[in-house]
């Protein structure tokens, strides 16, 4: 018997539900997931103490990111967090799905970390970031509504959601590409804004082939699903402390963590160039 199988007894003690549910293999692979956000916590966590520029505003968004990924996929390895719904269309020959809500939990908390990341690169406004914040909570909303919707009219929400991840991809594609061109992190906000899309991109089809249309089993989506949240979110959160070595966070106006609330004057902080003056002596 494989050690592994033996040793996980969650789904004994919280029994799946739905006729379409997780099985043992999938509990395996959400714990493995787990493992690597809970690694990846702990790691950025530990890089916080020697930061950048004594700048710590990136590890504290994707602190939060990696831990809520490592509760989030702990609840749903460990078979909680969960609701059964009657499926549209018998694809699966079952009339029930396993839905985790856990995961969309995550993606509010993750996504929100990756907008406010990309926005504080690029430098555009916090209005604009609270916009594009808001547009993703949009997305993950419908999906959420869709995904708990047993009839036809499921798709509505899908094409709600989708439509708030178009808007979200124009906002963070284009929208901040002059403004990022003018702090001179053109380049880094175009690469990171790239690697982000190509894997938002794939939650529509995760979606409409899982929770959506009931497509694929519940096991099967979470591979699908743990492998893009992984490549998503530790493979941007490590990107970022990457390309951060070269950045002028004093162009960038990132003072946000090192200074604290307290009304003090800091030197580096306010330093005012020289400009030489004429010699009085040498005067007319």
């Amino acid at each position: 018997m494989d050690p592994l199988r033996a040793r996980n007894n969650a789904l004994k003690v919280n029994p799946p539900g739905g006729q379409s549910h997780l099985s043992v293999n999938g509990s395996n692979w959400l714990f493995a997931v787990m493992a690597c956000f809970t690694v990846s916590f702990l790691a950025y966590y530990g890089l916080s103490y020697k930061p950048r520029n004594g700048e710590k505003v990136f590890h504290y968004l994707f602190t939060i990111a990696l831990l809520v990924g490592s509760i989030s996929y702990f609840a749903m390895a460990s078979g909680l967090a969960y609701s059964v719904i009657p499926t549209e269309r018998y694809i699966l020959d079952a009339t029930t799905y396993q839905i985790f809500f856990a995961k969309y939990i995550f993606w509010v908390v993750a996504f929100s970390a990756i907008i406010i990341a990309l926005g504080l690169v690029s430098g555009v406004s916090w209005a604009t970031i609270f916009f594009n914040v808001c547009v993703s909570w949009a997305w993950i909303i419908a999906y959420l509504c869709s995904a708990y919707t047993g009839t036809r009219y499921k798709w509505g929400f899908y094409g709600f959601g989708t439509a708030a991840y178009v808007i979200l991809t124009i906002q963070t594609l284009w929208a901040s590409r002059s403004s990022a061109n003018r702090l001179g992190t053109g380049r880094d906000h175009t690469m990171l804004a790239g690697y982000v899309n190509l894997f938002w991109f794939l939650y529509p089809i995760a979606f409409a082939v899982s929770d959506g249309g009931n497509v694929i089993g519940v096991t099967q989506s979470f591979i699908f699903f743990g492998i893009v949240d992984l490549l998503l979110v530790c493979g941007t959160a490590f990107i970022f402390l990457f390309l951060a070595r070269k950045w002028d966070y004093g162009r960038m106006n990132l003072h946000f963590t090192q200074y604290g609330r307290v009304n003090c004057t800091y030197p580096e902080k306010h330093a005012v160039p020289v400009v030489a003056t004429a010699n009085p002596a040498t005067r007319v």
